[in-house]
């Protein structure tokens, strides 16, 4: 080994003897040759960061903020049930100016089977139900909302709805996992991180999946274009895609506002995703101008200043990254569009339509139903310091929230003034959970990434079930867009035939054991429905078994009919 070393010393130091003999001119001119350059590159560096005062597209620019920091707002939030109550006060005098009547507070048992999926994605158990319908204590629904928020299941439910949002299903995805941005979310909604800082994160990630989840989000929307249009629907809550090719035909929104946004991404460089195939990695980082065979740059571009949307164009730093400073601008208190984004699309989330429609077009010509709700709920948002977990225990904790879905009278018709609470269609991922939570684990185990190709496609049958029933981008949780393919999905999967043929029975008869005919048919229904039977549903049920030969299979039968009602897989 020393032999070797030594002989490749010498190979080392003749070829360098060798390179310098060729390029050799003079004792100095190596020196005078690197000075040259060295000030050919600070000088090409202090341009590049200072935009020529002449070019006429920095005609109006400001400097960029030199001190950009990670969020760090300040929480000041109200007591949960003044939130609660301001939001009551609000929508009770939009109905009693329509003379509209609202509905009566829901039931013990509606209200826990909703605010259960709401929060967590699943139902409650039997056990839970029966313990929350029999609890006499006043506070009780308060107490449910602080459990559920504190339940595991909560993070996962919060990750499904925001992997949906920030990973969209597109081809070019097929080598990019997106299991680790959904642990990444999971974590942070677990840990009550602020959304400000969630936000910044999403938007400013560099490195890779694997050591930093919240990368994957630029990943899958590789493309100026692309991250530009979920940046500003999915943190300013506006559709500034149209101005991509000419001026918004129907908003304030121009050309120049568009790409002046996206200038911010223009850095952003993403790794060839097809290195995953073959188990390599991903990688996402800011240090130099974008690669554009692989993050591709539309021909529709323009070369315009940067700017923030609605706001100032800045000169930029080339020699620093872009995202943190659009990133810091878009998260603070101030902005106007950032909490209000995120109040409207929570709204939806729990009240079944936003107070804009759609969800992600905000603007001048798309008024609020209830402006003056909006502005008190973000600018009490900004002030808790973008808490999310305090604004979801306001709006759970309103009367307007746990009202019953019953209309009553004339507010039949209401759709928009939240007179009653909206019935909303189970997501694929609160259909599957709250299925497997009554029957038990069935079919084939969830899967990790493959070594190769398809890695972004869905990885096992939670997956493959969800995708098969999710809706459109902008669907609200009251559009029923499942058909009769989803419903002989959810009849004739492995999964449910798995399920009809042995799990059914096994759980019938592990619930109605050693028990009346009558009060295996209350467990039934609450294991499924939240709520124990009707006077009738007990006495057709009841008449059904003791007709049957086979008990077991008899209450199979029953526990598989409910299992396959509408009100299974709708929220109430």
């Amino acid at each position: 080994m020393n032999l070797r070393k030594t002989l490749a010393a010498v190979v080392l130091g003749l070829a360098t003897a060798v390179l310098a003999s060729e390029t050799s001119v003079g004792a100095d001119e190596p020196t005078k040759a690197a000075k040259k350059k060295a000030l050919k590159q600070k000088l090409a560096a202090k341009q590049a960061a200072e935009p020529a005062k002449d070019d006429p597209k920095y005609a109006d620019a400001k400097p960029a903020p030199t001190d950009i920091k990670p969020p760090a707002a300040p929480s000041h939030p109200m007591p949960t049930t003044a939130l609660a109550s301001l939001i009551d006060r609000s929508i009770d005098q939009r109905l009693a100016s329509a003379e509209i009547k609202p509905s009566p507070d829901s039931s013990d048992a509606e209200f826990l089977r909703r605010v259960s999926l709401d929060i967590t994605g699943v139902i409650p158990t039997a056990e839970k139900a029966a313990a929350f319908l029999g609890d006499r204590s006043p506070d009780k629904r308060a107490r449910l909302i602080d459990e559920l928020l504190q339940n595991a299941n909560y993070g996962r439910h919060m990750a499904d709805i925001w992997t949906t949002l920030t990973y969209p299903i597109d081809s070019d995805n097929r080598f990019i996992s997106k299991a680790p941005l959904h642990e990444w979310l999971q974590d942070k909604f677990n840990a009550n991180m602020h959304w400000d800082a969630m936000a910044y994160e999403l938007i400013t990630a560099t490195g890779d999946a694997d050591k930093n989840g919240a990368t994957v989000y630029a990943m899958s929307n590789r493309g100026v274009d692309k991250m530009t249009d979920s940046v500003g629907k999915l943190f300013l809550g506006v559709q500034i895609q149209c101005a991509q090719c000419h001026n918004h035909p129907f908003t304030h929104w121009k050309q120049a506002e568009y790409w002046g946004l996206a200038q911010f991404f223009y850095k952003v460089n993403v790794s060839n995703p097809r290195a995953a195939k073959d188990g390599g990695t991903i990688t996402v980082s800011e240090d130099g101008r974008i690669n554009r065979k692989i993050n591709p740059v539309p021909e529709s571009a323009k070369d315009v200043a940067p700017k923030l949307l609605g706001g100032d164009m800045l000169k930029l730093d080339s020699s620093k990254p872009y995202r943190p400073v659009l990133a810091s601008w878009i998260c603070s208190p101030s902005n106007p569009y950032f909490a209000k984004a995120f109040v409207n699309r929570l709204w939806a989330q729990f009240m079944g339509r936003g107070l804009v429609n759609p969800v992600d077009d905000l603007s001048v010509e798309n008024e609020p139903t209830h402006p003056d709700l909006l502005a008190a709920l973000a600018k009490e948002f900004a002030e808790s310091g973008f808490d999310v977990k305090h604004l979801i225990r306001g709006i759970t904790g309103s009367k307007t929230y746990q009202r019953t879905s019953k209309p009553v009278g004339d507010n039949r018709d209401d759709r928009t003034l939240y007179s009653h609470q909206a019935i909303k269609v189970l997501s694929g991922e609160q259909l599957f959970d709250s299925l497997i939570s009554v029957i038990g684990p069935v079919g084939g185990k969830d899967v990790g990434p493959r070594k190769n190709g398809q890695k972004g496609g869905p990885q096992g049958p939670r997956d493959q079930f969800a995708q098969f029933f999710q809706g459109g981008d902008n669907a609200l949780p009251t559009t029923y867009e499942a058909g009769i393919p989803q419903a002989l999905r959810l009849m004739n999967s492995p999964i449910m035939a798995a399920a009809r043929l042995t799990n059914v029975a096994n759980k019938a008869a592990e619930v109605t054991r050693g028990t009346t005919t009558e009060k295996a048919i209350e467990k039934l229904y609450l294991t499924t429905l939240s709520r124990r039977p009707t006077a009738d549903e007990t006495k057709k049920m009841t008449e059904f078994v003791r007709k049957q030969q086979d008990p077991k299979a008899a209450y199979g039968d029953v526990l598989w009919v409910l299992l396959n009602s509408s009100e299974f897989a709708l929220n109430r």
